[in-house]
């Protein structure tokens, strides 16, 4: 979900000193009778050095039996996702990106395209879906952050061995979420991401400053409602849907036994149709924001 992230153009150095003293990442602890699943939200990409990882995560992830992941995390798993990106993300031969996009947006993408050297040739040939990732990811490499760094790939070296790797969906499954938007649809997530690349090059801070001190009102506001105001048909289909599929998902881990951590983006796990809300409204006990 590319929406929610911003440029970051300054951002390294501020995250570096980033949050308030003893401020974590909130956790959260879903219990009954047999089970303990702790959902932990993510931010899938960082700048390096981050110290992020909350003290209750660390003695969960050694406990835990089972970790589960949006996606499975291994270099397979990364080359389909690529490759599935790259199948369904280029337009076809005869359409352009930027005859598609409004005049102004066009203009828009051509700027960022300079600004943070990206090839406008590549952009022209890509969906918009995949303009928006790619533009992003540029930002990302600007300031030095990248998935190395982000919170899946650390979790999944911190893992207990004997942990089992689990995941809520495939690549396929995951593309198909992404590039099955409407042409209207996914031209306005971009010109909301490429607005804000433009006007808000701090943005990314302010998102991930959030994350580390644990606000969770900052983060609705940051990372959930722009996408859930400029284009709610994506929201429902990338936030809300897949948040009723995990519930059931793990409903079904906890008629078993043991110690599970969950890892997820943050915005599936905040608001009152977050996963934690979800299944405190199914009866279970749940401790966090």
């Amino acid at each position: 979900m590319s929406r929610a992230w911003r440029s970051i153009a300054g951002a390294v150095a501020a995250l570096s000193v980033a949050g308030q003293a003893g401020a974590m990442p909130p956790v959260w602890v879903v219990k009954d009778k047999n089970s303990e699943i702790m959902l932990f939200g993510s931010v899938h990409i960082l700048p390096h050095g981050l110290d992020w990882s909350p003290p209750a995560l660390d003695r969960a992830l050694k406990a835990a039996d089972d970790i589960w992941f949006e996606l499975p995390i291994d270099p397979q798993s990364e080359a389909q996702t690529a490759a599935l990106a790259g199948q369904n993300g280029v337009l076809p031969p005869d359409q352009s990106l930027f005859k598609l996009l409004p005049p102004k947006d066009a203009e828009l993408m051509g700027k960022l395209a300079v600004a943070y050297d990206v090839s406008p040739a590549l952009l022209d040939r890509l969906q918009p879906w995949l303009a928006e990732i790619a533009l992003a990811g540029a930002a990302y490499r600007r300031a030095g952050a990248d998935a190395a760094s982000g919170v899946e790939k650390t979790i999944a070296a911190m893992a207990t061995p004997k942990a089992t790797r689990k995941a809520f969906e495939t690549p396929a499954e995951q593309i198909a979420l992404l590039s099955g938007g409407a042409m209207d649809e996914q031209i306005a997530s971009l010109h909301e991401t490429m607005r804000d690349m433009d006007e808000k090059p701090d943005e990314f801070q302010v998102l991930v400053k959030a994350w580390v001190d644990g606000d969770t009102t900052a983060l609705d506001r940051e990372a959930l409602a722009p996408i859930r105001d400029a284009t709610p048909g994506l929201f429902r289909r990338l936030v809300t849907e897949r948040n009723a599929s995990w519930t059931k998902a793990l409903q079904a881990r906890l008629k078993g036994h043991g110690h599970t951590v969950v890892v997820v983006g943050i915005g599936h796990l905040i608001g009152p149709d977050g996963v934690p809300a979800r299944l405190r409204a199914l009866g279970y006990s749940v401790t966090g924001p």
